[in-house]
């Protein structure tokens, strides 16, 4: 018998929402009906949405002033919210965790300060209009560290215990501005190794040792850079034994297709790195098939620790060609939408997952 946990996350990552809107994008149910994104996943039965937050992005959007705009949309829908601190003008992950441009020149305890200060900032203006974030990430994918060099842990020159101790710190003061904003607000931690047992020990051990005080675990799972839905299986069991804490699948997604329309060139475009065909095919009813046992994996972890899963930019539609980051949609066939915003049947994969 699968007992359901007592709070389950459905949740999407919908941060390329606003630009998208602001482009002029549309999003369509089945049926073809246009309908107002947040309002439809919350009907297939999506009950949390992540945002991610830049310091000072080139393009606008995922700033301070904008998250405050979306976040009021979000909890006067009454969904959970998780907000992603990125601390970085642009992408923050395994491969790039570099430092917003006013910071570049910070000695490393100024670095802290402007941990804390610029969380508490964020936070300060969400609370003022009544948004605040239910759980906050203190950084993104941080398994190589954060806010390098000073911050860093990753390679021969940086993992060692002085920068452990670094990272942490800037880590805790982060926490900090968030428990001073709200002790409501729970705390979670972001790596990218949800199929690497090995990889996630070392890192939670070392953040045990310098006594990291935080709630949650996250990981992030794609299949074709993170092993097998048996070594998601695996890691997750193991991690909920030795640290207690809920877990959450914070980011994944499955291609729905490998067509590439002219122009386009996507992340996941070939067989390689797919899960076992023919159960999982890139198609909608792969996709489904594999949100199906992602959540019967999440459902399953002991002791009710399984708390979630998010869907990362599962509404990031081509529907412009030019972007704010810099580059172009290489998301559209990993989608929940088709390359028009029409809803796709794998949102059937959702229903009836939350808590009754």
């Amino acid at each position: 018998m699968n007992i359901r946990n007592k709070d389950f996350w459905v949740g999407m990552d919908l941060s390329f929402m606003d630009e998208i809107e602001h482009g002029g994008g549309r999003y369509y149910d089945e049926e073809g009906n246009e309908r107002e994104l947040l309002g439809l996943v919350k009907e297939k039965g999506v009950n949390a949405v992540r945002l991610r937050i830049w310091n000072d992005p080139v393009g606008g959007f995922c700033n301070l002033e904008r998250t405050v705009g979306i976040s009021k949309r979000i909890k006067r829908l009454g969904l959970h919210f998780l907000l992603d601190f990125h601390y970085s003008d642009k992408w923050a992950d395994p491969a790039n965790q570099w430092k917003p441009a006013a910071w570049e020149d910070l000695s490393y305890e100024q670095l802290e300060q402007a941990v804390y200060d610029y969380t508490a900032e964020v936070l300060e203006a969400l609370k003022k209009e009544n948004a605040l974030p239910d759980m906050v990430q203190v950084g993104n994918e941080i398994t190589p560290g954060m806010l390098w060099n000073e911050g860093k842990v990753d390679g021969e020159a940086y993992d060692n215990d002085r920068q452990w101790e670094q990272f942490a710190g800037l880590v805790k003061r982060g926490i900090e501005a968030v428990h001073a904003a709200s002790p409501d607000i729970r705390v979670m931690i972001h790596i990218d190794r949800g199929g690497d047992n090995a990889s996630s020990i070392k890192f939670f051990d070392r953040f045990e040792q310098l006594q990291v005080k935080f709630d949650v675990i996250g990981q992030s799972f794609y299949p074709w850079w993170h092993g097998t839905l048996d070594d998601l299986r695996g890691n997750l069991h193991d991690l909920a034994a030795r640290y207690g804490k809920p877990i959450n699948v914070v980011e994944t997604a499955y291609p729905w297709t490998l067509e590439e329309p002219e122009g386009s060139k996507w992340v996941m475009n070939g067989k390689e790195g797919l899960l076992p065909l023919p159960e999982y095919p890139p198609t909608v009813e792969g996709q489904q098939r594999y949100l199906e046992e992602l959540i019967s994996i999440v459902h399953a972890v002991p002791n009710g620790l399984g708390e979630g899963f998010y869907y990362w930019e599962p509404a990031w539609i081509p529907s412009q060609k030019e972007w704010s980051v810099g580059h172009p949609n290489n998301w559209a066939n990993l989608t929940m939408f088709d390359f028009e915003g029409k809803a796709l049947k794998s949102f059937a994969a959702l229903a009836g997952q939350t808590a009754k």
